[in-house]
């Protein structure tokens, strides 16, 4: 009986510890060569959420908000990342929109904790560049669905990147 609870909790513990997080996504490519990442403090919410009334219900309830734009360099480092985001959206994630053209794709994956979503990964790739945008927090799904449906998260992505880089650029005054 010993012998079972112990080999139990080893399969348990290997099985929680292949959970490929974004946070280990975005960390392990943060400071590649060419690359825009963004991880909003909680102080910008605020800031974010005052763009618009859109924007101020679909960041209402988020905890964590991450984007990354990456520009692989060749083939080898293209398919890394491919199978990295596959790995990332394929444990505990449902794809509730993928959309494949031959040089683009849009893949919109949801991880549902009972009637609600609680995080949310939007790839895009387009012209040799991998676009991902993370929001972790307590969603209502039709309103995730909605965004999905009518292309309002590439709303969301621009204007979290016209922040950052009007952040960037501004004039400093102190």
């Amino acid at each position: 009986m010993k012998k079972t609870l112990l080999i139990l909790s080893i399969l348990l513990f290997l099985s929680c510890g292949s959970y490929y997080k974004m946070a280990n996504f975005y960390n392990a490519h943060k400071n590649d060569d060419k690359v825009t990442a963004v991880q909003v403090p909680r102080f910008m919410f605020a800031v974010l959420k005052g763009l618009s009334p859109e924007m101020n219900s679909v960041l209402g309830n988020v905890n964590d908000l991450r984007f990354i734009q990456l520009q692989p360099q060749d083939q080898p480092e293209e398919r890394t990342i491919q199978a990295e985001i596959n790995q990332l959206t394929n444990e505990r994630f449902t794809d509730i929109f993928r959309k494949n053209d031959e040089f683009k794709r849009t893949l919109i994956s949801v991880r549902e904790v009972g009637t609600s979503i609680r995080e949310v990964i939007v790839h895009k790739t387009s012209g040799g560049k991998h676009t991902v945008l993370y929001l972790n927090g307590n969603f209502n799904p039709a309103t995730i669905r909605d965004y999905a449906e009518t292309g309002k998260f590439d709303n969301l992505t621009q204007s979290l990147t016209q922040q950052y880089l009007w952040n960037t650029t501004a004039p400093k005054s102190f």
